[in-house]
Order: C-alpha cells, then structure tokens, then sequence
C-alpha cells in the first residue's frame, strides 16, 4: 500500500504540554474513526521537551485533503487541536521511499 505521511512540527511551552497531549488524545478518536487514516503518533523530543512531532499516514494524500478534511470527522478532531494551530512550525506530506527496515532491537521479523 503506498501512503502519504504527514507531518506537523510544534513548538509547545512547558505548561502548556499536558493540555496539548489531552487535546490529541480527543482528537485521535476522530483520527481513529476517519477510514483515510491508516495510523497516527504524536512523539515529544527528547532534547528540547518543548519540541513535538506529530506523524499521520494517509491513504493518500487526496484522501486526507478532499476526504478527511471535508469529511464528518474533521470537525471533532479540529475542534479538539484548535488551540494549538498557532503553535505548528511545519506542516508538510512526503511519500515513503523504498528505504526502509526493522532494526536488530526489533528483533526476529
């Protein structure tokens, strides 16, 4: 299955952190029920806390475009994230090259 994957950058101030994780987990309900995504994962950086990288794979990218965003689970989903929209650095799709593997940590595939 070929896939968009998107990804969002945020920037978001310490006391603002756990709101916005409890925003996304709201709003990965709709992420969840929308049949155009296949998987989503909201990771916070390490090394700089107030960093955050959300990454959502699409079917495709017309699917998440002219699909997802007009479609009945937009609204919930925006709703919960609203206040955060000010806070994204890069919002940006690619398609997955052909690179790409289990580490040895993974262990036996």
């Amino acid at each position: 299955m070929t896939t968009t994957v998107e990804y969002i950058r945020y920037r978001i101030a310490p006391d603002d952190q756990e709101a916005f994780e409890q925003a996304y987990a709201r709003g990965a309900e709709a992420l969840a029920a929308a049949p155009e995504c296949v998987d989503y994962e909201l990771a916070r950086c390490e090394e700089e806390p107030e960093r955050y990288v959300l990454r959502i794979r699409w079917t495709s990218i017309d699917a998440h475009l002219n699909g997802f965003r007009k479609g009945e689970h937009f609204p919930a989903f925006f709703h919960a994230i609203r206040p955060y929209v000010a806070a994204i650095e890069e919002m940006r799709h690619y398609r997955v090259t052909g690179v790409a593997g289990r580490g040895k940590a993974a262990g036996p595939s």
